[in-house]
């Protein structure tokens, strides 16, 4: 907490105001000047700009480099107002013009970039930042992002995780078009059912998030928005295919039933067909993979009234493990290890909405979604099954204090089912049958103001009753302050409450010999989260560079603790004692030349654990990642050329054996990728190599020649399993929408 005060008051004494310009921007309708919303307002040779909010009124700091302001708006004449230095306040009239039957974007936009409306430490990423890498799944899009990892759990199941703020996916939030989504059964796979091609753009918002949505979120918020009918292209094809033997075909298509109903359709086959072992040890270094995943959804628009909804249904088959294996109903007496597990998942969701014509201000809103989850499999000899359905609903009102936009506040009352049942039948030591019923009803209020002009916050409580826990209090604060016209700074804290599912939520570690042990009563995973970030749009030559620090610190109250330390075991058990994590994280973007984006960032780790009564560093976690990215587009957009260099830091391994002279910690690595895209009129194709330098861990398996012994282990994954791959797509667009 001190370092974090230091932080604000470093901020505050090390900023200098600058000169600002104001006022209004207007159209004039007989006698009245009606505000106009939503004008770009820039510097005339730069990249340092503004809007104007619902009252017309902007604000700008004024620049050494021009003298030039541009106002400009689709609809209206754009319009260039001369300013001289001692102009403080402008008022603007735009005059209606022609509108265009299409706009032509020419300046490349930044395809990832932080929310400066935004009251939260929002992290935009859209689809042309998807486009930079083989993002074949919602876990392959952070391979240019500084902020959040994602790596393997094992070495034989596939199942992968993310990180942010130096924590396991488990403890984000994520979220499909603001529907809690992948928890429990799902989490270890959860982030291969979203095919990359599917996804508009995403959010990552780290820190203490707002109420609305529930008291999960303990590091943040990942949400996933779909294309949608309104703004996707017609048609839209791609296919992929990559050395590692990967083939991905991927489909949507939208179609307007009239002016105000519309579909769309998405369809993903996706299917491995080579089993690799570069490393020569008997077991495939990742699992053939065989999914099917289909989506429709429905969006309608009539006056006041909103609906979208829609059906997702994917069937998945992972098999792995030692590549002599044969997968038949015998595997209890098989000779080889093997692994397979068999999914079905549905989901179900509604948005509908409703303003009321007689004050705009008010607003009422339903969510409501459902999922069923089934998985059938077996790791080796051991049989796991498990069925989960989740019931969510979410009723939200939104009004403006005594009309005035300013003060908003947000209220309603939401409601969460859970139904998961577990049968594990390990041959070896155990025979576990769970079954786990969770009922929250909750309510919350939350208020977001503008203060002083310069300051926003978002301040809310939430309160839930659990079935198991009781009652459940979650206060939450978010905080921007425009410092300057170009530095912003922003403050989140808040608590945070999940539910662990132990068996469900890591699976994975069937896959090794260690015999699961868990000890006492576990309760409700607990936490606080603080944090802050300073913005700064810094000028150079005709272009800004945005240059953001952060820190952040997660304290838990009460924590799962996963315990490898003793060997052969993996235990269970409640925290006793502290545990945390520290972020410090700094990140610039800026354009070198036109068409030329480079980003530069460096992440410091710090997150200790109390484990087996010692504080320690929790293992498996780098203590540090940098982060090199850079992409070029040639002019008229015809080539791109992107790159991207990761820099991980060392960390700690758990001991491994009782006698053993295995390394306790592993070294730092770098993982290069690159691709090449070259675009036409209606496709493009491009092509990557992924782990250029074919970095790998060296025995990701521990006692790979006997899988049935007491020693076998693939849990304790740190780096890369699989060596380099290469990849080459295409992708058609037929009436391709410019974003």
């Amino acid at each position: 907490m001190k370092r974090l005060i230091i932080f604000n008051l470093f901020v505050i004494i090390t900023i200098t105001a600058l000169s600002q310009i104001k006022g209004v921007v207007y159209e004039q309708v007989n006698q009245n000047k009606n505000p106009i919303a939503g004008v770009n307002i820039y510097w005339q040779g730069t990249n340092i700009g503004t809007v104007s909010d619902k009252n017309g009124k902007y604000e700008i700091v004024k620049v050494p480099n021009s003298d030039t302001l541009v106002f400009s708006f689709v609809g209206y004449q754009t319009k260039k107002m001369f300013v001289k230095s001692k102009d403080l306040n402008i008022d603007v009239e735009l005059k209606a013009g022609e509108v265009l039957s299409e706009i032509y974007v020419v300046e490349r936009q930044a395809s990832t970039f932080y929310s400066k409306m935004e009251t939260g430490n929002i992290q935009n990423i859209s689809g042309a930042e998807l486009c930079k890498a083989a993002c074949c799944n919602l876990s392959e899009s952070f391979e240019t992002n500084a902020s959040v990892d994602a790596n393997y759990n094992d070495a034989i199941t596939g199942a992968k995780q993310i990180k942010l703020l130096g924590l396991a996916g488990k403890y984000v939030q994520i979220m499909t078009e603001n529907f809690p989504n992948f928890y429990g059964l799902s989490q270890p796979y959860a982030l291969t059912y979203i095919p990359g091609t599917w996804m508009e753009s995403i959010q990552v918002s780290k820190g203490a998030s707002t109420v609305i949505n529930g008291y999960e979120s303990i590091t943040g918020q990942i949400n996933v928005e779909y294309k949608k009918p309104g703004n996707s292209d017609d048609v839209f094809f791609n296919q992929f295919i990559s050395s590692a033997g990967k083939s991905e075909t991927n489909f949507n298509a939208r179609y307007k039933l009239n002016e105000k109903l519309s579909t769309m359709i998405f369809a993903h086959i996706g299917k491995d067909f080579l089993i690799i072992d570069h490393d020569n040890d008997g077991f495939a270094d990742l699992p053939l993979i065989d999914q099917y995943n289909f989506f429709n959804r429905w969006d309608l628009f009539h006056n006041n009234f909103t609906f979208r909804g829609g059906i997702k249904f994917i069937t998945e088959e992972r098999r792995g493990g030692q590549t002599s294996h044969v997968f038949n109903n015998d595997f209890v007496n098989s000779p080889f290890y093997g692994i397979l597990i068999k999914t079905q998942r549905l989901e179900a969701f509604s948005k509908t909405g409703y303003v009321f014509p007689n004050n705009k201000n008010n607003s009422l809103a339903m969510m409501i979604n459902y999922i069923f989850h089934n998985q059938e499999s077996y790791y080796g000899r051991k049989d796991f099954n498990a069925l989960q359905q989740s019931f969510y609903s979410n009723i939200i009102w939104q009004s403006a204090f005594d009309t005035n936009l300013e003060h908003k506040y947000n209220t309603g009352i939401s409601f969460k089912f859970e139904n998961l049942t577990q049968n594990l039948n390990d041959s070896s030591f155990n025979i576990i049958g769970e079954k786990d019923i969770e009922i929250v009803p909750g309510t919350y209020f939350q208020y977001t103001g503008h203060l002083f002009e310069k300051i926003s916050l978002i301040a809310g409580i939430r309160g839930d009753y659990h079935n198991n826990y009781g009652f459940l209090i979650t206060p939450r604060i978010n905080v921007k302050y425009n410092l300057t016209g170009n530095v912003i700074w922003k403050f989140s804290a808040g608590k945070a409450y999940r539910t662990p599912y132990v068996y469900a939520e890591n699976s994975f570690l069937f896959a090794s010999a260690r015999n699961i042990i868990v000890t006492g009563q576990l309760g409700l995973e607990e936490a606080l989260n603080y944090g802050s970030s300073l913005t700064f749009y810094i000028p150079i030559g005709k272009r800004d560079m945005t240059l953001q620090t952060e820190v952040y610190r997660t304290d838990f109250i009460n924590q799962v603790v996963v315990d490898f330390e003793t060997p052969r075991q993996v235990k269970f058990y409640a925290l006793d004692g502290k545990s945390f994590s520290n972020v410090f994280q700094t990140e610039a973007y800026y354009t070198l030349f036109e068409g030329f984006d480079l980003t530069l960032a460096f992440r410091y780790n710090d997150v200790k654990q109390t484990i087996a009564g010692s504080l320690q560093e929790v293992p498996l976690t780098s203590r540090y990642k940098g982060l090199v990215n850079f992409s070029y587009k040639t002019p008229m957009e015809r080539w791109q050329f992107d790159f991207t260099a990761q820099f991980n830091g060392p960390g700690r391994i758990p001991k491994i054996h009782i006698n053993d002279d295995f390394s306790t910690n592993f070294p730092s690595y770098t993982i290069l990728n690159a691709q090449i895209t070259k675009y036409f009129k209606y496709w493009e194709i491009y092509t990557g190599c992924e782990n250029i330098t074919n970095f790998t861990q060296n025995h990701p398996i521990i006692s790979a020649d006997m899988p049935f012994s007491e020693d076998f282990d693939s849990s304790l994954i740190w780096g890369p399993v699989h060596g380099r791959k290469f990849y080459l797509g295409i992708r058609f667009a037929f009436n391709k929408k410019i974003v």
